[in-house]
């Protein structure tokens, strides 16, 4: 059974999630941006979902952390919960 980790950065607008891509790109700490922008409960833990297995988070989630390289930031991705910049961790 595939397993994957993941940390995520979850905001209200595409164009916040693209700032913060950009700072990403520019150095920035993940787990830091995410403690201060994430909308998302794992926020404190700077973003890290732990781990969960294909179907446990919504598709448009899933079609990131199991198909897309891993330790690479992706996004902004819409779900109904607003605009996530991605990164897996490990997968397995």
């Amino acid at each position: 059974m595939a397993m994957a980790c993941a940390r995520h950065i979850l905001v209200k607008t595409k164009e916040e999630a693209e700032t913060l891509k950009k700072k990403l790109a520019g150095g920035a700490d993940f787990g830091t941006l995410a403690k201060k922008h994430s909308l998302c409960s794992s926020a404190k833990k700077g973003g890290n979902l732990g781990e969960f297995r294909p179907g446990q988070m919504v598709k448009a989630f899933d079609n990131v952390v199991f198909k897309l390289p891993v330790l690479k930031v992706h996004g902004p991705i819409k779900t109904k919960f607003g605009f996530h910049l991605i990164e897996t961790i490990y997968r397995s």
